[in-house]
């Protein structure tokens, strides 16, 4: 299993760019078999959350609802108390080494496709 690492806040794009980035993120990962995505996406420069951070989340939940992902882990939740990121480590040992795994990274979210 391997994580790709998508970067949608790079060139502080608006929201919609972002979502676009999203959305492509998601269809090629899908056409090569790549199982899941660390999505940057920042938590806001004030501090107390980012709009895209907001709508990602928004379009995350659709796509679960919807089946087209499995699932998605909040940064915050990636850590190995959470259900779902301890059967997501289980799979692949190499998430165990990931930086971001239990350090409650607002900034990020895993997807689970």
């Amino acid at each position: 299993m391997s994580c790709r690492i998508v970067n949608l806040e790079e060139g502080r794009p608006t929201v919609n760019v972002g979502l676009l980035r999203l959305d492509h993120a998601l269809a090629a990962a899908r056409a090569e078999g790549v199982p899941v995505l660390k999505l940057i996406h920042g938590y806001g420069s004030s501090g107390v959350g980012g709009r895209l951070r907001e709508e990602v989340w928004k379009a995350l939940d659709r796509f679960q609802r919807n089946g087209s992902i499995a699932a998605f882990i909040p940064g915050e939740d990636f850590r190995l108390s959470n259900e779902t990121s301890w059967e997501l480590v289980k799979r692949d040992k190499a998430l165990r080494e990931d930086r971001d795994l239990g350090r409650a990274n607002r900034g990020i979210t895993m997807v689970v496709l």
